[in-house]
């Protein structure tokens, strides 16, 4: 993908977040789950901005996140939260709805779209799921279910300072905004199975496990047309990387057939990063 369009799908991505907070969540106190809802939840409890808040809470994870997704990946990721704040700070919606079902919902969909583009361009708004992967290396729980522990802290606290009516509300917010990253993304729980057939497998390979740093498994498989032998690559890589996958591969073999499929959970080495 080039980077006019990726920078495009970042941008309509926080045009999006922009409109579900500032048009539905924030009228009605209402919040969303990962980071993003923390610092709402902290902007509602406390004088300190929303995107102060989005910019401190989500530097750090991006910052750890360096090694794992490496720089290209943060500077997009930075640019998108700090654009994200300053577009908070600028932009000022009306409110669109006080009607709390409809608030909950249509802002979890604006929200979820607006972090899914960002994500479909290489970027990210909310810190969450990196903090997930990177402590998913050291835990026996999956990425799916740290990101869950997490918003149930968040909203549980929501419960207590907010009300019980409100929480519930913005676990609303949070299924539908979660239901629309799945949508635009493929799979909010980190990771693609992908297969890889090419002349040039073993160049390839080479990238997955060097450039990458990912594991990768070599069948060995014949054409059905052309009854010739070659290889091919199996990997598992999380979403983030998706589109640095592909670019990578066109860039080595145009004519490569790859075939991408979601993973619901994966257990073991396959998706962890080579230690160097």
């Amino acid at each position: 993908m080039q980077t006019p369009i990726r920078f495009l799908l970042i941008a309509l991505g926080i045009l999006l977040a922009v409109l579900g907070i500032e048009g539905f969540l924030i009228p009605n106190r209402f919040i969303d789950g990962g980071v993003t809802g923390l610092s709402m939840l902290i902007s509602e409890l406390t004088p300190i901005p929303l995107p102060v808040l989005l910019v401190t809470l989500n530097t750090p994870f991006l910052l750890v996140g360096i090694r794992q997704f490496k720089v290209p990946f943060f500077i997009r990721g930075l640019i998108g939260i700090v654009l994200f704040a300053v577009c908070l700070t600028i932009i000022h919606i009306p409110v669109l709805t006080t009607d709390k079902l409809l608030a909950s919902i249509f802002g979890g969909l604006c929200l979820g779209s607006g972090i899914g583009l960002a994500i479909r361009g290489g970027g990210v708004l909310d810190g969450t799921e990196i903090a997930a992967l990177i402590l998913n290396k050291r835990s026996f729980l999956s990425v799916g279910n740290l990101i869950l522990l997490c918003n149930i802290v968040i909203f549980s606290i929501a419960a207590f300072f907010l009300g019980l009516d409100r929480a519930m509300y913005s676990v609303l917010t949070y299924l539908s905004a979660s239901r629309m990253v799945d949508f635009v993304v493929y799979g909010v729980d980190a990771s693609l199975g992908i297969f890889i057939i090419s002349e040039k497998s073993e160049v390839i390979r080479h990238m997955i496990i060097n450039d990458m740093g990912r594991a990768v498994t070599v069948f060995r498989g014949k054409g059905g047309f052309s009854k010739e032998d070659q290889d091919i690559l199996f990997c598992v890589v999380s979403h983030f990387e998706v589109t640095r996958f592909k670019t990578m591969i066109n860039s080595m073999d145009p004519q490569s057939f790859v075939i991408m499929h979601r993973v619901s959970e994966s257990l073991g080495g396959m998706v962890k990063k080579l230690s160097h």
